[in-house]
């Protein structure tokens, strides 16, 4: 499971790093709706809940699931503008006249995305157009609570209304939290998109989304980027360009916008390096099967203690030598037991370490 970009025929000068305001207060929202994703930013939601206005936290209920359940491409506008080049504003006001700058139908499409009723990666007609898709949504909406009921039914009544007051909610939350929060962090982002744009005039493409993660690789034609994902997904450059998006309160989120029609964008985290490379979905998936069968399990109890050679192990586990191998196969495949020699012995046991970072790997996993 990946998402690819087609980049075929895309020039240099159509890839841009480049920090977006209105990205960095989606991931801000997020932080705030779920702060068990964030265990790293814990102060920083203390303390702007602990500050924020009630009425404010109120209306943030409203319309959350645009960045509690997913992250909306309306905070992505830029990438919506005709022309695929239009690059994300300095400033939140900037941003938000890029916003103002969608149509209705592109609006409504990106914030229904959260009822799973439209379509995504391929063209398709709109929830105001079509009423059988606005029925649809609706019918979705419903299923995931009242209040999503009634944003949607506003919404598809009156784009204009809802439009405004989406603007005059991020207006508030700016003055609000994140204007302080964005003084302290733009220079950290700046900086990362001067780094990234030096690696990628200097040693190239390939190098630049490497050091962005190592789920994001390009291909040895260097015409598709595949991004390791829970999920599918194609989009393609065409005629315009790449927009590399660099967050800090976003981390472990890796998104990446490919809707159609729409620029794509790579929105990635930066800030402290991970202590080791996250594992890939694949590689993840093999861990957790492997772990899934109760002798397995058994044998990692005995050699999370010691070493133990396979003779060792099926005397205390009371089973074959090849079934006892077998499992250590599939466990050493999934990079959970390492193997030593010790001269004409071999000798297995669990890597504590690998295991220790399980839990973790597997939030990253599904939330990257």
């Amino acid at each position: 499971m990946s998402v690819h970009i087609d980049i075929a025929g895309l020039r240099p000068e159509r890839i841009a790093v480049v920090p977006a305001p209105l990205a960095e207060l989606c991931m801000a929202l997020h932080a705030l709706s779920e702060p068990g994703h964030h265990p790293g930013l814990q102060g920083w939601v203390t303390g702007v809940s602990a500050g924020l206005d009630p009425h404010l936290a109120d209306r943030m209920c409203e319309a959350d699931f645009l960045w509690r359940t997913l992250f909306s491409d309306l905070f992505l506008p830029a990438a919506g503008i005709p022309g695929g080049t239009t690059l994300p504003g300095a400033t939140l006001a900037e941003e938000l006249d890029l916003l103002d700058k969608l149509t209705d139908e592109q609006f409504v499409d990106a914030a229904l995305e959260f009822t799973c009723a439209l379509p995504y990666s391929t063209r398709g007609t709109t929830a105001l157009s079509d009423p059988e898709l606005r029925r649809r949504a609706l019918d979705l909406a419903a299923a995931r609570g009242p209040q999503q009921v009634r944003f949607s039914e506003r919404l598809l009544a009156d784009p204009p209304r809802i439009r405004a007051w989406l603007r005059q909610f991020l207006e508030d939350c700016d003055a609000a939290f994140f204007a302080e929060t964005w003084s302290r962090l733009r220079h950290q982002l700046a900086s990362d998109a001067r780094h990234k744009t030096d690696l990628l005039r200097r040693r190239g493409l390939a190098e630049a989304l490497a050091s962005i993660s190592p789920a994001v690789a390009l291909d040895e034609s260097a015409t598709r980027i595949t991004v390791d994902k829970l999920g599918d997904g194609r989009t393609a450059t065409r005629d315009g360009g790449l927009m590399l998006i660099p967050t800090t309160l976003g981390r472990p989120h890796l998104m990446v916008l490919h809707r159609y029609d729409w620029q794509p964008v790579l929105h990635y985290p930066v800030g402290s390096p991970e202590l080791a490379a996250p594992p890939s979905v694949e590689q993840l998936t093999l861990r957790m099967a492997a772990l899934s069968h109760p002798v397995r399990m058994r044998l990692c109890r005995s050699l999370a203690r010691s070493a133990f050679t396979t003779s060792e192990l099926t005397q205390v586990h009371g089973m074959t030598a090849p079934e006892i191998s077998r499992h250590l196969s599939v466990l050493k495949k999934a990079g959970l037991v390492t193997t030593r020699r010790r001269g004409r012995y071999v000798l297995h046991q669990l890597d504590v370490t690998v295991v220790a970072r399980l839990g973790s790997d597997f939030l990253e996993g599904i939330l990257r």
